[in-house]
């Protein structure tokens, strides 16, 4: 029993297990006590025990004379060889133990170097995948071609940057997503290359620079041609002066544009439209310098006896006006010479400096007039034109109209009826008045005959706002004029331009004041009041 109770005592001892993971670690666990023998063995201990017994039993009795040392010699054997197997069974215990835990513990040891391996092994791939990514998008962006500067107003411009993400932009031309691949970013937007295109050609923009206008692009030259102002004389881009800014002249009324440098190399301006002559145009050279544009001389008057129907039209038009001129006044046709000499020796009147085309006189004097219509010459020249002298007698307080030959109709007409507004003052009386009274009128009435003109031309059979013709004689009036030429029209528009635009105290200034006194109380007693206040009524 001594050597059972050792073997089930020996059972209950704490064992210590070693294991490597990393470093030394140790493990305390208590053995599985008597659940780690098997039945046999236990069996058979109790068997030996009893065997035992009874073999002691036997040596008592059988041996009582014996002396005590040698039982307990015996004794000290039974034990040793008790203790020997005991350890024996102990040590084998442990190992079949050792070996059991060792193999569970690899097995641990196993799945978790497993998985931390996988998840080494993992993280250099993950590493790698990212390096991959940076590399493709620093490649796409190289091939990203950068928006171009540009300028406000049609020059070139530098756009804002936009960051777009890589994995999915939309082109701006063609709506498709744009994969990898060149792409521009301009003007708040990605393209695709061949969708960047001009609007003015409708050709890709291949160009580093190119120019906005109305949030469009253009190529640099397109932009130029269609918005950088070209001179109408030379036909070329009007350069640019020193401090790089376009500088050019333009006619305030036709919008011509031309080279500053035209006013002085001596390119010919008409002297009725006052338009530069475009280089290699064809114009007319008059005897007396002047110079008229093809289109004026289609209805220029060139002689006194082609003035006479315009003359009576201009008669007709004051007598609508209750304005009848009753005397017979002599109207001439003369060259700027002869109209400047009749100028020096006439005593009355106010001039229209720095060019008079028109003179009502009150004095005697001999006149040189154009009796006959010259012909155009080679080099677009006046040759055949015949003069004749003309002897001005006083009859009454007017002794003639001249009016300078080689205008338009229109402008011819405009210069007689406000001449004959003169002669109406005079004939009738009028004091003395002032030049911005009585230029100023006359010329309310050069302006109420042109919009009468361009009226007729239209169909209209109201004159003017501000004129009081019957309708009979307004009637009587356009049945008389003939269809006007889209540019005899603009003709008389520019006509009407230049009185209401003149900056003369005289002329401008007057007929502004009168051209109020008469829309405001009508001609009649605008009249009166300036007979009676030698003023314009406010």
């Amino acid at each position: 029993m001594d050597w059972l109770t050792k073997i089930l005592k020996g059972s209950s001892n704490k064992e210590r297990y070693y294991g490597r993971y990393g470093d030394d670690r140790t493990w305390d666990e208590p053995s599985e006590g008597s659940d780690g023998f098997d039945k046999d063995e236990i069996d058979c201990a109790i068997a030996l025990s009893l065997s035992e017994v009874d073999q002691k039993g036997k040596k008592v009795i059988e041996d009582e004379s014996e002396p005590e040392e040698e039982s307990d010699e015996d004794e000290r054997d039974t034990e040793g060889h008790v203790e020997d197997e005991d350890d024996q069974y102990a040590e084998a215990h442990v190992e079949k133990e050792d070996d059991r835990y060792a193999k569970a513990h690899v097995e641990e040891e196993d799945d978790q170097y497993a998985k931390v391996q996988q998840e080494e092994d993992e993280e250099p791939a993950k590493v790698q995948l990212e390096e991959d990514e940076q590399l493709a998008t620093a490649i796409q962006r190289s091939w990203n071609v950068e928006s171009p500067p540009r300028y406000d107003h049609g020059g070139l411009f530098s756009p804002y940057p936009f960051f777009f993400s890589a994995s999915y932009r939309i082109c701006a031309g063609c709506n498709a997503e744009i994969g990898h691949g060149r792409y521009l970013s301009c003007m708040g937007a990605v393209w695709h290359p061949e969708c960047f295109r001009c609007h003015a050609c409708n050709l890709p923009i291949n160009d580093y620079e190119f120019s906005i206008s109305g949030n469009h692009p253009f190529h640099k030259s397109c932009y130029k041609e269609q918005n950088h102002p070209k001179c109408d004389v030379c036909k070329k881009f009007i350069p640019t002066n020193p401090a790089g800014l376009i500088e050019y002249r333009a006619h305030p009324y036709w919008m011509q544009k031309y080279c500053p440098s035209h006013e002085r190399d001596g390119t010919p301006r008409c002297c009725s439209c006052e338009r530069m002559e475009p280089m290699e145009a064809k114009y007319l050279s008059l005897d007396d310098g002047r110079k008229l544009c093809l289109e004026c001389l289609d209805s220029a008057i060139m002689d006194t006896h082609e003035c006479q129907p315009l003359y009576l039209e201009i008669q007709e038009f004051y007598e609508g006006l209750n304005m009848k001129v009753e005397q017979q006044v002599p109207l001439l046709l003369v060259e700027r010479q002869a109209l400047n000499e009749a100028m020096e020796g006439e005593k009355n009147g106010h001039h229209h400096l720095p060019e008079t085309r028109g003179l009502c006189l009150s004095e005697e004097q001999t006149v040189t007039t154009v009796s006959r219509r010259p012909r155009i010459g080679a080099g677009y020249g006046f040759i055949d034109m015949i003069t004749e002298p003309y002897r001005l007698i006083r009859q009454c307080e007017v002794t003639a109209i001249l009016i300078l030959y080689g205008l338009p109709r229109l402008l011819t007409g405009s210069i007689l009826a406000h001449e004959m507004m003169h002669a109406w003052l005079r004939l009738k009386g009028y004091p003395n008045l002032s030049p911005e009274v009585e230029e100023g009128i006359c010329q309310v009435l050069a302006h109420m005959w042109l919009d009468s003109e361009l009226y007729a031309a239209t169909g209209s059979d109201v004159a003017s706002s501000s004129s009081s013709l019957s309708p009979a004689s307004s009637s009587s009036t356009s049945s008389k004029k003939g269809k006007r030429s889209d540019f005899e029209k603009k003709l008389g528009g520019f006509f009407k331009h230049q009185i209401e635009k003149d900056a003369s105290t005289a002329y401008g200034e007057g007929f502004r004041q009168g051209n109020q006194a008469v829309n405001k109380f009508g001609l009649k007693r605008t009249l009166d009041h300036i007979r009676m206040t030698e003023s314009f009524p406010f």
